[in-house]
């Protein structure tokens, strides 16, 4: 990558993630709807076979009574193979992890409570969603849009109600308002005191990629769990899914920018000096990681390159760039050479790969604890602690697929 290029590439990069720029955007907003006396409206994307929609829709109701917004529902179909790959086993890990969200969330109203969010819709409302949603700039369903902003399932409501209680549209109590605790509280790592530990330790498996800014989020939570619960870190890396074939559309790498922004916030990290790896870069970075597991180091040099190029804007293409990512995590001059000249990294890789698809995942961040059913996505890493401490306590895994 050319000097050029990659400086272009972190200055586009830092503008779509500054915050600055998002305090502008929402001020715009707010400004045009007063100035034509428009309602403050929240655009609900739900699709009727995605069980993601089936858990955000029974919170619209009381996220109605809380704020001064008007709701409008709208039909979408399923995302297209662009935005979504691998369908089958979308549908499948959705089915799965939905349960498993649910049973977790006893905060959530039943489901009759809520109003039907969207009717059986024809073909013709289906294309009309799509259409908004695509021109609004999302590809889900379960999805909310509220003034130049989405947030996406349960996992994300709580940015919105943060927004709009900013925005002062919350309702005085008893019905809500700044005082309530958000409908679904992000979830956060307990880190229990210690739990009995079994022999041998429990082993955590980290399916992870060095062009994923989720695997970013993710790298340190996970070594810290490791560390903490006394488990085994294996880190399990694949190629990124662009250099899989996999395409990943406009609207979809501008949301997850925006996300992980907001979450790398909430989780105290630095992000948005982003130097896309992507090519060769990823291909040494691969390199150095497969030499640095082989040498205890591969937990640094993974976290090492992931802040790098998502938070530092340092260009893992550039002799120099490569060079302090390899230093910062103890690797010397020698092992960087020698690393750089093995492509056994690929088969390494590819077997990786190869096991996250039979186990129904096609993306990272993944996890597993031992043999248990992999989880998919840094929202998951709650899911990660109680596996692991089932697993410490010698529990039978009770969500199997």
């Amino acid at each position: 990558m050319s000097l050029a290029k990659a400086v272009i590439g972190r200055a586009i990069a830092q503008l779509i993630t500054s915050t600055s720029v998002q305090d502008f955007r929402r001020f715009v907003h707010a400004m045009h709807r007063r100035t034509w006396g428009k309602s403050p409206t929240v655009h609900y994307f739900h699709q009727a076979d995605d069980p993601y929609s089936q858990l955000l829709a029974r919170c619209l109701q009381l996220l109605q009574s809380r704020y001064a917004i008007s709701i409008v529902s709208h039909a979408v179909p399923p995302p297209d193979a662009a935005a979504a790959p691998d369908m089958e086993r979308l549908r499948a890990w959705s089915l799965r992890d939905a349960a498993r969200l649910a049973s977790a969330l006893s905060v959530l109203p039943p489901m009759e409570a809520s109003p039907e969010a969207a009717p059986t819709a024809s073909a013709t409302a289906l294309a009309q969603g799509a259409a908004l949603r695509k021109r609004l700039g999302h590809y889900l369903g379960a999805t909310l849009y509220f003034e130049g902003e989405w947030y996406w399932g349960v996992d994300r409501l709580h940015y919105l109600e943060d927004r709009l209680r900013e925005a002062g549209l919350g309702v005085q109590p008893p019905g809500g308002g700044a005082s309530a605790p958000c409908i679904v509280p992000p979830r956060k790592l307990q880190f229990h005191p210690a739990v009995a530990a079994t022999t041998p330790a429990p082993i955590i498996h980290f399916y992870c990629s060095l062009r994923s800014p989720y695997t970013y989020l993710a790298a340190h939570q996970v070594r810290q769990l490791a560390a903490h619960y006394g488990a085994e870190l294996r880190l399990r890396f694949v190629l990124p899914m662009v250099m899989r074939g996999l395409p990943v559309p406009l609207e979809k790498r501008l949301y997850i920018l925006r996300d992980a922004k907001r979450e790398a916030n909430r989780l105290g990290l630095a992000f948005g000096a982003v130097v896309d790896p992507v090519g060769k870069p990823v291909e040494n970075g691969l390199a150095l990681l497969h030499a640095a597991i082989t040498s205890g180091k591969g937990p640094a040099l993974l976290e090492s390159f992931l802040e790098a190029v998502f938070a530092q804007g340092i260009d893992a293409s550039s002799a120099d760039g490569l060079e302090h990512i390899a230093t910062r995590a103890g690797m010397g001059a020698s092992e960087v050479k020698s690393a750089l000249q093995d492509d056994a990294w690929r088969s390494v890789a590819e077997a990786n790969r190869a096991d996250m698809l039979e186990r129904g995942i096609w993306g990272v961040p993944s996890f597993r604890v031992n043999d248990r059913p992999l989880l998919w996505g840094q929202d998951r890493l709650w899911m990660l602690e109680e596996d692991l401490i089932a697993a410490l306590r010698n529990e039978v895994a009770t969500h199997q697929a």
